[in-house]
C-alpha cells in the first residue's frame, strides 16, 4: 500500500530537504529492514523446498507466504525506500502504476496468507482427528490461488483502471496532484473498499479463528489436568500435550499482536484520510506503511524460526550441510529435540 502526496498544487513535488546525516540514517535503517526481509524469507523458502520432511500442506502455505514477502522485499520496498527518503519519484508514471499495483497486491496477498494459515491452524489444534481430511494439498492449492489471484486482480484493476479515483477525481487533480509524486490516492468509496478487502475481512477471520483456538486450547489443557488427577500414569504424556497446546496458543497470540501492530495504524489512516479532507501528513503515511512492511519482515521469525526444526534447518543451510548427499532426507524433528 502507498502513502499520499500533498504538495504545491499542479507543480512539481518538493524534494526532501533533510540533511545528509538524516538521509543516511534513513537509508541505513530501511536497507537493514529490506535485507532482513529478504534473508529471512529466503531461508524459509530454501528450508521447505529442500527438506522432504517439511513437505506438508501447512508448510507449503507458509512457503507461498514467504515467496510473497520475499517479492515485496525485492520488488517493492527498495523503490518505496527511495520515494520515502527523497520524497520524489524518479522512475516515471507507468512504472509508478506498476510499483503501486505490486505494492497493494503483495501486501494484501501476505495478509490473505495469514488468514488462511489461521484456518489451517484451527483444524490442526481444534480438530486434529479431522485435520488430514479437511486440509489436504488440493485445499492448500485453492488457498494459495485465492491469496495470489484476488489481490492481483483487485490491485492491478484498481490502479490501471483508475477506480481508486472514483468519485473524487476533481479533488485529486485540483488539490493533491503534483508532478513527480508516486502515490495511491483513495476516494471515500475506494478507501473503504481497500480497507475491507486488504485488512478488515482477512483480519476479522484471523481474530475470530484465533479467539476460538485460544479458548479451545485452554479447555483442552483443563481437560488434560483433570485426566492427570484420575489417571496419574498418563501425567508425562499429558504434560507434553499440555505444553504443545499452550505453545500453540502463545504462538497465535504473537501472530495477532504482530499483525495488528504492523498493519492496523496504516489502514485506520487509509480509511479515515478521505473523510478528513486528506489532512493526514504524507510523512506519517510513509512511516505507517513501513510499519506495515515490517509484518513481512517478522513473518518468517513468527511462523518458521519459532519452531526447533526450522532452526535446525537454518543451521544446516548456514553451514552448507544441505549440499551433502541425502541431506534432503535429514530428520529435522529428531535432531532438533
Amino acid at each position: 500500500m502507498m502513502s499520499s502526496c500533498h504538495d504545491i498544487i499542479n507543480t512539481s513535488c518538493v524534494k526532501s530537504d533533510w540533511s545528509n546525516d538524516v538521509r543516511a540514517s534513513l537509508y541505513s535503517l530501511m536497507v537493514l529492514i529490506v535485507l532482513i526481509t529478504l534473508v529471512g524469507n529466503l531461508f524459509v523458502i530454501i528450508s521447505i523446498s529442500h527438506f522432504k520432511q517439511l513437505h506438508t500442506p501447512t508448510n507449503w502455505l507458509i512457503h507461498s507466504m514467504a515467496t510473497v514477502d520475499l517479492l515485496l522485499g525485492c520488488l517493492v520496498m527498495p523503490y518505496s525506500m527511495l520515494r520515502t527518503v527523497e520524497q520524489y519519484w524518479h522512475f516515471g508514471e507507468i512504472f509508478c502504476k506498476i510499483h503501486s499495483s505490486a505494492d497493494i497486491m503483495l501486501s494484501s496477498a501476505s495478509i490473505f496468507h495469514l488468514s488462511f494459515i489461521s484456518i489451517d491452524r484451527y483444524y490442526a489444534v481444534c480438530e486434529p482427528l479431522r485435520y488430514k481430511t479437511k486440509i489436504n494439498m488440493l485445499v492448500i492449492f485453492v488457498m494459495i490461488f485465492i491469496s495470489w489471484f484476488v489481490p492481483a486482480i483487485y490491485a492491478f484493476g484498481m490502479i490501471f483502471l483508475e477506480l481508486n479515483f472514483k468519485g473524487a477525481q476533481e479533488i485529486y487533480y485540483k488539490n493533491i496532484y503534483c508532478k513527480g509524486c508516486c502515490s495511491v490516492f483513495f476516494s471515500k468509496i475506494s478507501g473503504v473498499l481497500a480497507f475491507m478487502i486488504s485488512f478488515y475481512i482477512p483480519g476479522s477471520i484471523m481474530s475470530c479463528v484465533y479467539y476460538r483456538i485460544y479458548f479451545i486450547a485452554k479447555g483442552q489443557v483443563r481437560s488434560i489436568n483433570g485426566t492427570n488427577q484420575l489417571q496419574p500414569g498418563l501425567e508425562e504424556e499429558n504434560r507434553n500435550s499440555r505444553s504443545r497446546e499452550m505453545k500453540a496458543a502463545k504462538t497465535l497470540g504473537i501472530v495477532m499482536g504482530v499483525f495488528l501492530i504492523c498493519w492496523c495504524p496504516f489502514f485506520i489512516c487509509l480509511v479515515l484520510d478521505p473523510f478528513l479532507d486528506y489532512t493526514i501528513p504524507p510523512a506519517l503515511n510513509d512511516l505507517l506503511i513501513w510499519f506495515g512492511y515490517l509484518n513481512s519482515t517478522f513473518n518468517p521469525m513468527v511462523y518458521a524460526f519459532f519452531y526447533p526444526w526450522f532452526r535446525k534447518a537454518l543451521e544446516m543451510i548456514l553451514f552448507g550441510k544441505i549440499f551433502q548427499k541425502n541431506s534432503s532426507r535429514y530428520n529435522l524433528v529428531l535432531e532438533a529435540n
